[in-house]
């Protein structure tokens, strides 16, 4: 098999309607129905709502309180536009964070989610939150473990990575197979 990969001159938000395009053409390709699609306050996953219409679309938020107790960055107007076109949306514990944040921030040490997290990262900022985001949804219950999906996360805001990979649940998360690059900053 021989696929394109394409590399971004720069990371961020430019890159997301290419993304985008990029990862509907090679679903259409590989037959792929599921995308998950990683945002913060909800421009990114409206984009790809819109886009992916006639597919199942899980669009995987920060954690409640990410920057301050008791807030969530995705705004009340995306929310309700995302669900208007069908897409759903889920909101959990960070896969590489959570109890590994409340260590390093208590206790100033790593452990294992730090690592992780941080070995993904040089593959780039997206490449690990597509990984992190996937293991989420499969978590949630929300894709198949048998069935390969795209996985769209970026660098900041909107989105520059797209990945086709076969997701796996957090407790298993070695068994998580990342499938191709479609496309991705040269960092």
């Amino acid at each position: 098999m021989e696929s394109k990969v394409t590399y971004f001159d720069t990371p961020g938000s430019a890159n997301t309607d290419e993304t985008l395009r990029l990862a509907r053409k090679r679903a259409a390709v590989l037959n792929i129905k599921t995308m998950i699609v990683a945002t913060t306050v909800g421009d990114t996953a409206v984009k790809a709502a819109k886009q992916f219409r006639d597919y199942m679309v899980i669009v995987v938020t920060h954690t409640a309180g990410f920057n301050a107790p008791g807030t969530q960055e995705l705004t009340a107007e995306n929310r309700g536009e995302i669900e208007k076109l069908g897409a759903h949306i889920f909101t959990g514990t960070h896969a590489f964070g959570g109890i590994a944040h409340a260590a390093r921030k208590t206790y100033n040490t790593y452990i294992l989610g730090d690592f992780m997290a941080n070995t993904l990262r040089m593959f780039g900022q997206g490449v690990k939150v597509a990984i992190e985001i996937s293991l989420m949804a499969a978590d949630a219950g929300l894709v198949n473990t048998d069935e390969e999906i795209i996985a769209i996360a970026g660098t900041g805001r909107g989105a520059d990575t797209a990945l086709v990979l076969k997701p796996a649940h957090a407790h298993d998360a070695f068994s998580l197979r990342v499938k191709e690059i479609i496309c991705k900053p040269r960092l």
